[in-house]
């Protein structure tokens, strides 16, 4: 008798299950579809924003940002929509409590994944540079060539590829050479000290006007100073700006016709560029005798 009322029982059951899955079918096809179409439309639209947004900005970062953003918050509502037209609300809330709880684990497993990934959204919005930019981010220095979520990726000038994390682009210091695309670069040059010196700053400051990469304009001053007075030289600093758009090939070429250039003016002006001067003092028991050696600059050899 027992037996026989356990089977009544299961199969009765089986039959209530059967029943309520038959009932409950069109809402489970119509959560399914509704999940189909939130996947679907989610990835469509995902794809049209960060397309218009690209078109918009030339930030690849912030574009694709928020086309993922829009993709998974579509899929998301479409996921849990479906579920609950399907009857099972209950599970709906269990999975968001469930992704919550796990977030919080997950975040502090992997928390340097977390530092950079969030460092990258803070820097899809509010960032120090752009790709093909010239920086300098703590002890790296080249053009930034690719920007993600996780990392900005930096081509040196030697040729080496450096992934810094972003985390690090957000904590340290980070020197931007092209910003606004001008640096000013600076060297010093020595004079003897019977040469005129204003006469060198004008025949330099002439020089600097001659050379066409060299930049003048009302808020980019080119100049030269008196700097100091060396054993055997007044020496001279010349201050000058570039365009930094190509900073490291273009700036550096620049600098170095400068130098050139201001060179052969001085000497062809008659400016004498002299060498460390030694003076020895040879004392005697009633007179002394200073005699100087000059380094030939030919040479190398010392002259009397």
């Amino acid at each position: 008798m027992q037996n026989s009322a356990s089977r009544e029982n299961i199969s009765e059951s089986f039959q209530n299950f059967y029943q309520n899955f038959i009932d409950q079918l069109p809402g489970i096809g119509l959560g399914l579809l509704i999940i189909i179409l939130g996947v679907l439309i989610g990835i469509w639209l995902g794809r049209f924003a960060t397309r218009r947004i690209s078109a918009r900005t030339s930030d690849p970062l912030m574009s694709r940002f928020l086309g993922k953003a829009i993709r998974f918050l579509i899929i998301i509502t479409g996921i849990m929509l479906g579920l609950k037209a399907a009857g099972l609300g209950g599970v709906a809330t269990g999975i968001l409590t469930a992704a919550g709880a796990s977030a919080v684990v997950l975040g502090f497993a992997f928390k340097d994944i977390g530092e950079n990934f969030i460092s990258g959204i803070i820097l899809a919005f509010n960032r120090p540079f752009d790709v093909n930019d010239t920086v300098e981010i703590a002890e790296n220095f080249g053009k930034v060539k690719a920007l993600e979520f996780r990392y900005t990726k930096l081509k040196t000038f030697d040729g080496k590829d450096v992934y810094i994390p972003n985390s690090d682009v957000l904590t340290k210091p980070v020197t931007n050479y092209t910003e606004d695309g001008f640096f000013r670069w600076n060297f010093g040059v020595g004079i003897a000290y019977e040469d005129n010196i204003d006469g060198a700053k004008k025949t330099i400051m002439d020089t600097l006007r001659k050379e066409p990469s060299v930049i003048e304009d009302e808020q980019h001053v080119n100049f030269v100073i008196e700097d100091e007075l060396g054993t055997s030289t007044v020496n001279l600093k010349v201050y000058f700006w570039v365009d930094t758009k190509d900073f490291r090939m273009q700036a550096s070429i620049t600098k170095g016709n400068v130098v050139r250039t201001v060179k052969e003016a001085l000497m062809d002006k008659g400016y004498y560029l002299p060498a460390d001067i030694q003076e020895i003092k040879l004392y005697g028991k009633e007179k002394e005798f200073p005699v100087k050696f000059q380094k030939d600059p030919d040479n190398g050899k010392r002259t009397k």
